[in-house]
């Protein structure tokens, strides 16, 4: 992985590569926080283990949003060839006619299990939050996501507005064990009036009651850096959505593109991350991303 094309963040007249895991990830005597060093982990250090920890099988998964192709002609047979392909799980985004208990039982038949499911803010905003919280227990899964807010409230004060609403829908969610999860894209990442949108979400929230899945792709695209967020905010970050970038900027199949997974990874136990889903907004074959990302992280150390 020290191949120097290996990117994550762009702009501010910094390195593309050094900010998402390439010298994260390269040097660990010190861990540098907010400009100032800080004294260094255990598990920033990583020791011995560096370069050979694994993914382990149950937490490759597939974001069926990649699927939606596919799923759309023969749902239960695409979970079939997934669960072939050696995935163990799935996020659910869209459910194509079905409701809950029939992806379920589908899911039950072909071995996958669902992890979270994706639900829209205004679930939030209109009295069906209960309802979703039962759909994603229905599903088996353990993570109710917000997948994006509503372009009106991308500046500060509409994400404080969020991250009030997401502490009051965690602490249902957690009553019914489950956990409110928020999915980034690029606007999240912006600086609006002088702040940037996102870090006022992760600020802001109880991290008893919200955690992020975290889209290492639109993460870059928007200037983040998954590495230092995760050793900034341990366990906030129990789902990543894996997406790798071609080097127009593209959305490319995982391990083809230009983003260092294993530098970004380097820093995952940290942040708490339990499952690596992989994710392709736009593939030309849904199944060939599935087996090429899916063989890519089954193989990758870190």
């Amino acid at each position: 992985m020290n191949d120097p094309t290996r990117i994550g963040r762009t702009g501010s007249g910094i390195s593309r590569r050094s900010l998402l895991g390439g010298a994260l990830g390269a040097t660990a005597a010190v861990a540098v926080v907010g400009g100032a060093a800080a004294p260094a982990r255990a598990d920033d250090l990583a020791g011995a283990e560096h370069g050979k920890r694994r993914i382990p099988p149950s937490g490759i998964g597939m974001h069926l949003y990649t699927m939606r192709g596919p799923l759309a002609q023969d749902f239960e047979g695409t979970l079939e060839q997934l669960a072939a392909i050696g995935y163990a799980t799935v996020g659910v985004s869209g459910r194509h006619g079905y409701d809950a208990a029939q992806i379920r039982g589908m899911l039950d038949r072909t071995g996958l299990k669902a992890v979270l499911e994706h639900v829209g803010y205004d679930a939030i905003t209109s009295g069906r939050w209960e309802q979703a919280i039962d759909d994603v227990r229905t599903l088996g899964g353990k993570w109710i996501v917000i997948p994006s807010l509503p372009s009106s409230m991308h500046n500060p004060a509409g994400y404080r507005e969020a991250a009030r609403r997401f502490n009051e829908a965690g602490l249902t969610a957690r009553s019914a064990g489950l956990k409110l999860l928020f999915h980034n894209h690029e606007p999240d990442h912006r600086v609006v009036e002088g702040e940037l949108l996102y870090d006022i979400l992760v600020s802001q929230t109880d991290p008893a009651l919200v955690g992020f899945e975290f889209d290492l792709y639109w993460a870059a695209k928007g200037g983040g850096d998954p590495a230092s967020y995760f050793r900034e905010h341990p366990r906030r970050f129990p789902a990543l959505h894996v997406k790798d970038m071609a080097p127009n900027g593209d959305f490319a199949d995982v391990g083809s593109g230009v983003l260092d997974f294993a530098g970004m990874f380097r820093y995952a136990r940290r942040g708490g991350v339990k499952q690596w889903l992989v994710e392709h907004d736009a593939p030309a074959d849904p199944f060939l991303t599935a087996r090429n990302s899916y063989a890519h992280l089954a193989a990758l150390r870190y």
